[in-house]
């Protein structure tokens, strides 16, 4: 039976536009960091290589030795892991140069994948796209632990709003946010979809 994360993960990937607490589990993921302005012309390059890598191992299934525990699922979303820089940290006054960003974007991978096996997909993709940025992407482990999360719908610049409400459940429940550290996971596509429309869930560590 094909995995659909969208219903198997609806605790993770599709709460409600109120908080909810969430305790997220290790998951594996092609990370690419980068820093500075996300409207960027190279921006998009990064999420291309991310996606090359993710259905690189999505069709993995067709080798002549496919991958032994290999099952069928639908490819995650992307994500992104959102701070500023250090230097914007020791200045900061509340409002947001989006020049001093620094980030991680993701798309998380099924469990049969390993270090080994995510090692053996960037060498296939690369060889196989010229993807200038491939020798940027890693695999890694990654486990948040205990989060507040819940679904921002619109544009990502009134993302502030529904971080408000985020950090006034936090105070009426007696949680603290570890950090402005954030992760964003993007449920819609902006080239389809309009701003008003946008789906993402937004997420800290408590």
């Amino acid at each position: 039976m094909k995995h659909e994360w969208r219903k198997a993960e609806k605790g993770l990937y599709l709460p409600k536009e109120k908080p909810v607490v969430v305790e997220v589990p290790k998951l594996k993921f092609f990370v690419i960091s980068e820093a500075g302005n996300p409207n960027s012309d190279g921006f998009a390059d990064h999420i291309q290589v991310l996606y090359a890598l993710s259905y690189g191992v999505r069709m993995s299934y067709k080798w002549d030795n496919p991958p032994v525990d290999y099952y069928d699922y639908t490819v995650y979303p992307l994500e992104g892991l959102w701070d500023i820089s250090d230097s914007a940290k020791e200045n900061y006054d509340g409002s947001l140069d989006k020049d001093e960003l620094v980030y991680d974007l993701m798309i998380r991978q099924p469990d049969f994948v390993d270090e080994a096996f995510a090692e053996e997909i960037m060498v296939k993709v690369k060889k196989k796209k010229k993807l200038d940025l491939i020798d940027s992407a890693r695999f890694l482990e990654l486990q948040e632990g205990k989060c507040l999360q819940m679904l921002h719908l619109g544009s990502y610049d009134d993302e502030p709003e529904s971080f408000r409400i985020m950090e006034d459940f936090c105070v009426e429940n007696n949680l603290v946010r570890k950090s402005k550290v954030h992760r964003e996971i993007y449920l819609s596509d902006p080239r389809k979809v309009a701003p008003e429309k946008l789906k993402t869930v937004l997420r800290f560590k408590v």
